[in-house]
């Protein structure tokens, strides 16, 4: 009897904790079981925000495009102009002009014209000015940078914010317009700030899932004045100062178009990789939450059987 009752108290130790408060042996899956679950629901929250946005940047990309293509005939007739005007008097003096948005969620299209940024005031070979002007002198790393949006703003902030002229925001939320392009142009002339020539810095739109970096120059009225092809032509001088101008806003209103064609899409292809890594997230915390729900009905049942053995 007393060897029975002495088996019993040592079950019973075994089975009680190892010390107070300790979780019994099953708790430990059944949390972990939870977290799995909570992080599941997260990411197919997750994934179904990505799909709709990635469905809302799809369409936007179609609007942009059209945009686009309008944007360029700007572009194209300045270079048509200019092109009758070379360039036979360097412009070292050069005003650069950062073109980004104020939106995210777009991977590293900011930070490619941010970087492009850099290199051309560090004078780099790769730099998007490489072949602009075989003339020129080399870049001052001193030179004024205008910025048109907060997300390449607050990158360039970090190194070369002493370079700062005049920052831009709220530029073409939605489709750029001649309009926003204008207002910048008439901001820049009348910033005080003495330029032979801007340089836009923007991304080129290569195809629907590429671009590029890429620089344009656009000369100043002071420029284009003693350039010896363009004082072929007698015109006054608010003429020439009015036509610097408005080649200026052209140049801007086709870079602006041009980048918000690359941010939609770039932040589809965003928004795809997104949801693809959701998916597949996904599957395996679904697999993983089976492997952990499997092993936690195993212990049980074991130790029903166990149980069941021992009586």
């Amino acid at each position: 009897m007393s060897t029975m009752l002495a088996r019993r108290s040592l079950a019973r130790a075994a089975a009680q904790p190892a010390a107070l408060g300790a979780a019994p042996s099953g708790a430990r899956n059944m949390a972990t079981l939870r977290e799995i679950e909570l992080r599941l629901k997260s990411v197919r929250n997750i994934e179904k925000i990505t799909k709709s946005m990635k469905m809302i940047a799809s369409t936007k990309l179609a609007k942009a495009q059209r945009a686009m293509e309008a944007g360029k005939k700007y572009g194209v007739a300045n270079k048509e102009v200019f092109a009758h005007v070379p360039s036979d008097k360097p412009t070292p003096n050069k005003l650069f002009v950062v073109i980004s948005s104020d939106k995210g969620l777009c991977g590293g299209i900011h930070s490619s014209v941010s970087k492009a940024t850099r290199r051309a005031l560090a004078g780099a070979e790769d730099s998007p000015l490489a072949g602009l002007n075989a003339n020129d002198s080399a870049v001052s790393p001193d030179s004024t940078v205008m910025v048109i949006g907060d997300k390449s703003k607050a990158q360039l902030t970090r190194t070369i914010a002493k370079n700062f002229a005049l920052t831009f925001n709220q530029i073409g939320r939605d489709i750029p317009t001649f309009a926003d392009a204008a207002a910048v142009a008439d901001l820049i002339t009348q910033s005080g700030v003495k330029y032979d020539s801007v340089v836009l810095i923007h991304n080129q739109f290569v195809s629907a899932i590429s671009y590029e970096p890429a620089a344009v120059e656009v000369k100043g009225a002071e420029a284009l004045q003693e350039s010896s092809a363009f004082n072929a032509y007698e015109n006054e001088d608010d003429a020439t100062k009015d036509l610097a101008e408005f080649s200026l806003a052209n140049a801007i209103f086709a870079a602006l178009t041009e980048g918000h064609a690359c941010e939609q899409s770039a932040r589809r292809n965003a928004m795809d990789n997104a949801s693809k890594n959701a998916t597949d997230m996904i599957s395996r915390l679904q697999m993983q939450y089976n492997r952990g729900r499997q092993a936690a009905i195993t212990n049980e049942l074991v130790d029903i059987i166990t149980g069941a053995s021992a009586l």
